[in-house]
């Protein structure tokens, strides 16, 4: 397994939970400073990916654009909960690996937020948008699902009810209940569901429109400029 994988499971499943059950502890604006810490976690694993190579700037240039597109789909669009960001940090995991789909993801809900209200469940927006990324990354790179318009559509919509959705939701709970039960932790997951779908509504639009000439222009850049090979096992 590959030093940069080993990484991301551990940032993932580990490094970030910790710090966001930490950062709840916090009193006050601490959330600013687990935002901080998050966004260091996650560009180990990036970072790892780059080992034994010479990256260049326009690789990160490249990143960096995939997080303004994210960012921008997010805003542009004035129907509320529905919304292409998470298609578009989708595409960035399937086409350049669940490591670069995680970062997109986080980094695009931090820069996407300077425009709505800031708050202590922005590092939970991060952890959720990234997790989007990471697994479109690992389940069309690693595991080799077809890139179809279709099946990558019908993978993001349950991402966003079964993953993406569920996070937010549990924010949504951890944050505002008093008192942590069962049904109050249900309650707050159902609430939410109707708002999951139709961001899965709009994931599936959005993949089945953009998703093939978004990801072919990036598979030619991935391929035109040797862009995140692995090279280290």
């Amino acid at each position: 397994m590959k030093k940069s994988t080993i990484a991301t499971l551990l940032v993932t499943f580990v490094l970030i939970p910790l710090t966001l059950f930490v950062g709840t502890k916090m009193p006050g604006r601490w959330y600013y400073l687990t935002c901080t810490a998050i966004i260091v976690e996650l560009l180990v694993p990036f970072l790892l990916a780059f080992e034994g190579r010479k990256p260049q700037a326009r690789e990160l240039v490249v990143v960096a654009v995939l997080c303004a597109i994210a960012t921008v789909s997010r805003l542009v669009v004035p129907v509320p909960h529905f919304k292409p960001i998470f298609a578009i940090i989708m595409l960035s995991g399937i086409a350049f690996g669940p490591e670069t789909g995680f970062l997109v993801g986080a980094v695009s809900a931090l820069a996407s937020n300077l425009f709505y209200m800031q708050g202590p469940y922005l590092p939970w927006q991060m952890m959720a948008y990234g997790m989007g990324g990471l697994l479109a990354g690992a389940v069309f790179t690693r595991f080799s699902l077809p890139k179809k318009p279709w099946i990558m559509a019908v993978f993001g919509f349950f991402c966003c009810i079964l993953v993406i959705g569920p996070l937010l939701d549990l924010c949504t709970a951890v944050l505002s209940l008093t008192e942590f039960t069962v049904a109050g932790l249900l309650t707050m997951l159902g609430s939410g569901f109707m708002v999951n779908v139709s961001q899965g509504l709009c994931t599936i639009l959005t993949m089945l429109i953009f998703g093939r000439p978004l990801l072919e222009k990036l598979d030619r850049i991935k391929l035109k400029y040797g862009m995140l090979e692995d090279s280290v096992e």
